[in-house]
């Protein structure tokens, strides 16, 4: 029998505000090394990680997640995916993620002031090479109150900067918080069949329409490192349906 090759629109599509995009995205965090914001961490060879971008978009991944902050000494992610895929194809959304930040050797400076963000935002500018942003979410940590942060980054989409506006890493109140200020097109939390801490802040965005973007679906609970979080119970539905543990693990996040 002849074989089909599954591309990212066989999950259907979803919009992120005026823009749609297949369900499946590429996550760019590891493109630079083994580990997640790990400094000495360099991927095993430029043109394969190229080839590995090139060919998601060949798949129809039209939805690329990455931050400036992904760096190694020798890679930064937003010049690969630069590389790799510029000019950048019309359908092409690419997110990034403002707020955390690193010094040149890589280790994590506090949490960006709102009058910081501009320069974080024109660094994804230049590393990208593009006039605007398609989305940019705040990542925030330990914030009660995103209000001022978000106010900031809402002031640089009026500016034409930033065409829609995301936010990551936060809990239930923090939505209602920013679309006080703004409009919200997606929530972007750790999520997963052994990550479970957003299922309100789920509930909330499908009750919204409110896209919810899940990471760590595949690799697990904080597995940096990459790879397929594995158990037993995943593997024992895997052998039942003749698939892998990775595809049980996407269905599974596709379902909810």
């Amino acid at each position: 029998m002849p074989t089909h090759e599954i591309t990212a629109a066989s999950a259907g599509t979803w919009t992120l505000g005026d823009m749609t995009v297949n369900r499946i995205g590429f996550g760019a965090m590891r493109l630079t090394g083994g580990a997640a914001f790990d400094s000495d961490g360099t991927p095993s060879d430029r043109d394969r990680v190229i080839g590995v971008l090139r060919r998601a978009v060949e798949l129809g991944v039209n939805h690329i997640d990455t931050a400036a902050f992904y760096f190694s000494r020798l890679r930064s992610a937003n010049e690969l995916i630069n590389r790799a895929l510029a000019p950048y194809p019309d359908d092409l959304v690419i997110a990034t993620k403002v707020g955390p930040g690193r010094d040149p050797s890589g280790e994590w400076l506090p949490l960006a002031r709102p009058d910081q963000l501009r320069g974080q935002v024109e660094e994804n500018l230049r590393q990208l090479g593009r006039d605007h942003l398609d989305l940019v979410n705040l990542r925030q940590h330990g914030l009660d109150s995103i209000a001022e942060h978000f106010g900031a980054l809402a002031e640089l989409r009026d500016a034409g900067l930033i065409r829609q506006l995301g936010i990551s890493n936060v809990r239930p109140q923090h939505l209602a918080q920013a679309q006080a200020i703004a409009p919200v097109v997606c929530v972007q939390n750790a999520y997963g069949i052994d990550k479970r801490l957003s299922e309100k802040t789920l509930r909330t965005c499908g009750e919204q329409g409110v896209a919810f973007v899940p990471f760590y679906s595949i690799a697990g609970d904080g597995r940096d490192a990459g790879g397929v979080a594995d158990s037993e119970a995943i593997r024992a539905v895997a052998r039942a349906h003749g698939a892998t543990p990775a595809q049980v693990r996407i269905a599974w996040t596709l379902a909810r």
